[in-house]
């Protein structure tokens, strides 16, 4: 296969002493001529939501289920509702003393007045800051002090956690406004510190639909948006209009080429998380196309029950979602009798073979889509039409049979938050992309560099290196932190982190991370990334950390044990110990520590790969003692600085081992 869909805009830059060489400068072939610009006039997110209420005031935009005795359906704000509202809440924070340009806090799961505050914002070219716990703990007290937030809107069941926080942070916040109600204590607690506290319903009233707005322009800062680091504090990631803008354009120029753009028709299922950048684009791009958008009640528990209801024709997910749903409907069909397994497994062969034929979608199996795929596409609604995945690998089988049994396109994309959401997506009706992360959106260009301390060579005849990337829907620059702005943007070129290997149709395969690499006292390199996919392999592992150091010649692991594999491993050897003891257990971790190397050893690890001690923790990593991020990624100085006297005793125990 040729490289079809994308074009090479520049050549390869050979090595100098000062930098590594790196790859071909690339574009999606519908970009070929140019990147996709923000057109003329067009100079703020504001004005997409204000069209489409003048558009069409009286569509359904914002959709909540109201929990009386039992759950009802749907009940809708329609757009001139919410355009009226916005107002009211812009003109309301203009009278607390916020001015364009300053910032304001939003605190809570996603509803209408999550979307209402962050478009009350954008009348008013006010900042606004999306603030989350899942950062960790004090996080929320961090950004309201490094943004310097004075008006925070507050979800009714986080206002507690912002009122435990507000001694650290009165000296910035003066107003607190609930979603919906705010107790008396409540108000009297905050009062006490200096901060006056409003009710939804009170604060609107402050405002009055009658304002000017001021005017806006495509380089004002549109949101500040804090983003984890698997190291030290969270990250604000400077976005402006103009990048936010050209990001929803994409997306919209992207469907137009090769699918169906969203209409009036379309409606959208919110559940992932409103303070990051992938569910706020989307739903900016519902708000500019007149769409629909429908709130989860914000319980895992009821996510499908909620999607059935609202039947969406836009659907999109993290792999941890599309598992499920994988997994729920593949019992179901074990569970449905040998002859209906049988057809099901005919109907998926068959259909998958026409795929791979590359016939598309809708053409590939019509008559077993009514008869045998209908009743998988229901667990959704019936109605998704476009799904997308992002923020993190979808596993190939997961993605596969979703393109098989759900009837709609799938496209699995790559972002950053620096990268406003997708910078990379597969098109959606061509298979032969699946497992990759697809080609550039058309206003980004893309360029491998390599990575010669990892052996990734963006030269050679597989391309491989580090993810590059320059164009119209980049972030400007991390708030306040010059430093860090300077170590990733060289050259206008962002520097992402992703170690990247260019598939031979032009699709971007994402192999690895750059960061977590280090060097053992002999000199050899270990890309620990690597080695803890590998090593998960292992059926008796759900996780694990590896760690070594240049002061150390082998690694050394903390294992999450499969509870159920390591007590049946108790069972068959008569020992009578619970999981806990178990883990203390010396066969036991001699056992794993076995297993473990006998999958390095059929995958080929080298022998300083091989892990020499492990440490059994019952414990899974967690956010709570700050092991982790809220996309799972390990926080190594955080589970270093938690392990430290367990990593030095395997250290010490695996020397006395070999003394």
């Amino acid at each position: 296969m040729s490289m079809d869909y994308i074009v090479k805009v520049e050549e390869s830059r050979p090595a100098t002493d000062r930098k590594p060489s790196a790859g071909p400068v690339f574009r999606c072939i519908y970009a070929k001529d140019g990147l996709l610009e923000v057109p003329a006039g067009l100079e703020s997110p504001w004005q997409f939501f204000s069209d489409s209420a003048l558009k069409n005031p009286n569509n359904q935009m914002l959709g909540r289920r109201v929990p009386d005795s039992k759950v009802g359906p749907y009940v809708w704000l329609t757009y001139k509702e919410a355009y009226d509202s916005a107002i009211r809440i812009g003109s309301s924070m203009r009278s607390r003393g916020l001015n364009p340009g300053d910032c304001c806090g939003i605190y809570g799961s996603n509803c209408p007045e999550w979307i209402t505050a962050m478009e009350a914002c954008n009348s008013q070219a006010i900042v606004y800051v999306p603030l989350y716990d899942t950062l960790g703990p004090n996080a929320v007290e961090f950004i309201i002090n490094h943004a310097e937030i004075s008006l925070a809107f507050v979800q009714e069941t986080k206002l507690s956690s912002i009122l435990s926080c507000l001694p650290n942070c009165k000296s910035y916040l003066k107003t607190i406004v609930s979603f919906g109600n705010i107790s008396s204590k409540q108000k009297k607690e905050a009062e006490e510190l200096g901060v006056s506290c409003f009710s939804w319903e009170e604060f609107s009233h402050l405002g009055s639909l009658v304002c000017e707005l001021p005017p806006k322009q495509k380089t004002d800062i549109c949101t500040i948006m804090y983003t984890s680091g698997t190291t030290g504090e969270p990250k604000g990631v400077i976005l402006t209009n103009g990048a936010i803008m050209a990001e929803v354009l994409s997306v919209d120029h992207l469907l137009f080429l090769t699918d169906r753009v969203a209409t009036e028709e379309d409606s959208y299922f919110s559940f992932l998380p409103l303070a990051h950048v992938y569910d706020q684009i989307i739903e900016t791009y519902c708000i500019y196309k007149g769409a629909s958008i429908g709130f989860w009640r914000g319980d895992i528990r009821y996510l499908i029950e909620d999607a059935q209801e609202l039947k969406p024709s836009i659907f999109c997910g993290v792999p941890r979602v599309y598992d499920r749903i994988y997994t729920g409907t593949m019992s179901k069909i074990s569970s449905g009798g040998a002859f209906r397994k049988k057809l099901f497994d005919f109907a998926y062969n068959y259909k998958l073979g026409n795929l791979e034929k590359g016939l598309p979608q809708a053409q590939a199996a019509p008559l077993l889509d009514r008869l045998v795929f209908d009743k998988t596409k229901q667990t959704l609604g019936g109605r998704v039409r476009i799904m997308l995945s992002g923020a993190a690998p979808l596993p190939r089988h997961v993605e596969e049979f979703l393109r098989v049994t759900n009837c709609s396109t799938l496209s699995q994309g790559y972002g950053l938050t620096e990268s406003c959401g997708g910078c990379l997506t597969s098109i959606g009706d061509v298979f032969p992309m699946i497992g990759t992360v697809g080609v550039p959106v058309t206003t980004i260009e893309v360029r491998l560099e390599s990575v010669p301390e990892m052996g990734y060579d963006a030269l050679s005849s597989i391309p491989r290196g580090e993810i590059c990337l320059r164009g119209k829907s980049l972030f400007s620059g991390y708030h306040k932190r010059e430093d860090l702005t300077k170590e990733v943007l060289i050259d206008g070129w962002f520097h992402t982190g992703d170690i990247g290997e260019l598939q031979p149709n032009g699709a971007m395969k994402i192999i690895d991370r750059k960061k977590n690499i280090f060097k053992l006292s002999q000199g050899e390199y270990v890309a620990v990334e690597n080695l803890e996919n590998t090593y998960t392999r292992c059926p008796l592992v759900s996780s694990i950390w590896i760690y070594g150091n240049s002061f150390e010649s082998f690694l050394v692991a903390v294992v999450i044990p499969e509870r159920q594999a390591l007590e049946d491993w108790a069972a068959s050897h008569n020992v009578t110990d619970d999981f806990k003891s178990l883990c203390k257990n010396l066969k036991a971790r001699k056992y794993i520590l076995d297993e473990l190397n006998s999958t390095g050893q059929t995958h080929k690890l080298r022998g300083f790969e091989m892990l020499k001690a492990v440490h059994l923790e019952p414990h899974p990593f967690d956010m709570e003692r700050d092991l982790i991020t809220p996309t799972f990624k390990l926080k190594r100085p955080q589970l270093l600085k938690y392990y430290k006297d367990c990593i030095d005793q395997l250290y010490s125990e695996a020397k006395g081992l070999k003394a």
